[in-house]
């Protein structure tokens, strides 16, 4: 299996189209948000962590539609010959989510350490990365779902609408404060919300709540059976 995910993630690192939606998009809209107004530094930090999360979010759903590429094209047969069972494969293009959104977290990092000055405690850089590499696998699964389900062509659509409705509603591009209190109730439930607070509580030197955790983790068991009903459904179609 470790040959197996070293080949995907060759394979989606080297898609230039994958490398600018997910690294040089985040990075982009973090830069000019942050430098339109009054120089806030709290808001700077606050709209690094944001945008890094949108662009690990953006990275995980993307796998999707390479999930449905495969499909497509017959890779996924092939696979299913060789000695890999279904637990494996899934597990594969898991752990190849979980390493290609590193780069767009770290993109968006760096940008806010070195183009925007925020300053953190070292432990609290390591930590912000931490927690949003490891909580991005709710969307990974969400996209490994999307494309075991759909055709590449609705995969895209289905992932681009993931993505633009999670990032806003979840409050990835504009501060929830800024919401209507009933938008604001919705947005504290979706997971993209409760990702971005881990990041956030890691800036700013706290824990983060048991409601974060507990609304991540029913989130990420929700998509996680959605993808492993969505590749058993695949297989008998492919």
């Amino acid at each position: 299996m470790t040959a197996y995910v070293g080949l995907e993630v060759r394979r989606t690192l080297r898609d230039i189209g994958f490398v600018i939606s997910t690294i040089g998009v985040p990075v982009m809209m973090y830069l000019l948000f942050t430098n339109l107004g009054a120089d806030d530094s709290g808001y700077k930090k606050a709209a690094m962590v944001g945008m890094a999360a949108y662009g690990a979010l953006g990275a995980a759903l993307s796998l999707g539609t390479g999930v449905a590429e495969d499909k497509s094209t017959g890779w996924l047969r092939q696979l299913r010959i060789t000695p890999m069972t279904s637990r494996q494969v899934v597990t594969g293009r898991a752990l190849t989510g979980s390493i290609v959104v590193l780069p767009a977290i770290t993109g968006v990092l760096l940008a806010g350490g070195l183009a925007n000055g925020v300053r953190m405690e070292p432990w609290q850089w390591a930590a912000v990365a931490v927690t949003l590499w490891l909580g991005s696998l709710p969307f990974t699964l969400l996209g490994i779902g999307n494309g075991y389900r759909f055709t590449a062509q609705t995969t895209g659509v289905v992932n681009v609408a993931c993505n633009l409705g999670l990032a806003v509603v979840g409050g990835l591009w504009f501060p929830v404060v800024l919401f209507p209190d009933w938008l604001r109730t919705i947005s504290r439930l979706t997971p993209t919300n409760r990702f971005a607070e881990l990041g956030v509580a890691m800036a700013e030197g706290r824990a983060p709540g048991t409601a974060t955790l507990a609304v991540l983790g029913g989130w990420a068991a929700l998509f996680g059976a959605y993808a492993a009903v969505s590749y058993r459904r695949s297989g008998r179609t492919v």
